[in-house]
């Protein structure tokens, strides 16, 4: 059974709406911890528990950690950026820690938001806005070719992974793994939480995790093409064939791989999808993926059930393509 899971977040966080989802097809949620600790999402998770008792079911629940991703800081308010203007980097302008800032250097790009907003840092340390837009707290910041050194866990990571059975979390996320080290440093957490029967799906997102993919298959219990940032780190159009030698190396493998990112975003304000959306999808499917997730979507989307419909009718139509499906 390939899995169909949900981003959690405030557009569909109540019972009521889970149980739906769930009747439509949905088999679990991913939980963001970026930004918030597990402990701090018991009510969500608690109203994931009831929907699932309502349909005789026990979603999976995945916790995405923070891992050695990069993010801003907080904003005091949205920050609107414009093509052709510049931005600073601190307290007056877009707030980022020393490590990051340490790493600007004249030249270096600067993608914000998963790459929906480029800047270009300048000789004086400020940047140019080449690509703009609005952009919130918390937001992920990308440096082409920059790899800075920081820990697979972090403090709030090592406290989620310690609460995690309390919450009947089925598997953990780990962003942009760069090595097998960082999933052996993950399965030593579990392990010290009494959490080793979690399952460890590592995050495919950066040039370090594609090199280092044949060794993270036989780590991990399951890989994730993870194309939001995958598609910062090697040119958007060179994505697709990314994705296909994922898909084939797992393949080879015999380890599962999931498909997320964007695979309904224009449902977050449309309730119908694109041809194009249900077109990748569906070959997601073709190509072995034993599950999909949407994040945006169902977290803040206006149309949640309706994604998790079109999600689930297009896996189940691909299903019967392969012979496989009811």
């Amino acid at each position: 059974m390939i899995d169909i899971f949900a981003t959690l977040g405030p557009a569909c966080a109540d019972a009521d709406t889970l149980e739906t989802m769930l009747r439509r097809g949905m088999t679990g949620v991913r939980l963001n911890l970026s930004h918030v600790t597990l402990v701090e999402s018991a009510a969500w998770v608690s109203a994931l528990i009831e929907a699932g008792g309502r349909c005789g079911v026990k979603p999976k629940l995945l916790i995405d950690l923070q891992g050695p991703e990069l993010r801003i800081g907080a904003l005091k308010a949205p920050l609107e950026l414009v093509p052709g203007e510049t931005v600073s980097f601190g307290a007056e302008g877009i707030p980022v820690d020393e490590a990051i800032r340490a790493a600007l250097k004249p030249e270096q790009d600067v993608l914000l938001d998963d790459g929906k907003l480029l800047l270009r840092v300048r000789a004086d340390g400020r940047a140019d806005v080449l690509r703009g837009g609005t952009l919130h707290s918390r937001k992920s910041i990308a440096l082409p070719g920059v790899a800075l050194k920081l820990p697979a866990l972090t403090g709030a990571d090592l406290n989620n992974i310690a609460a995690a059975s309390e919450y009947g979390v089925t598997g953990v996320m780990q962003p942009f793994v760069r090595s097998r080290e960082d999933l052996v440093a993950v399965r030593q957490a579990l392990r010290d939480a009494g959490a080793e029967q979690l399952r460890l799906y590592a995050k495919i997102e950066n040039q370090a995790g594609l090199k280092a993919l044949p060794e993270l298959v036989g780590e991990a219990d399951e890989i994730v093409i993870a194309r939001g940032d995958l598609g910062n780190a090697v040119p958007l159009w060179d994505l697709p064939g990314v994705q296909k030698r994922i898909a084939s190396t797992c393949r080879a493998a015999y380890r599962p791989f999931m498909v997320v990112t964007q695979m309904l975003a224009s449902m977050e304000h449309s309730p119908v999808p694109t041809r194009a959306e249900v077109s990748d999808i569906f070959n997601a499917i073709l190509d072995g993926a034993t599950s999909v997730m949407v994040t945006g979507e169902t977290a803040v989307g206006d149309y949640p059930v309706e994604t998790i419909t079109y999600l689930t009718e297009t896996v189940q139509a691909a299903e019967r393509y392969l012979g496989i499906g009811p």
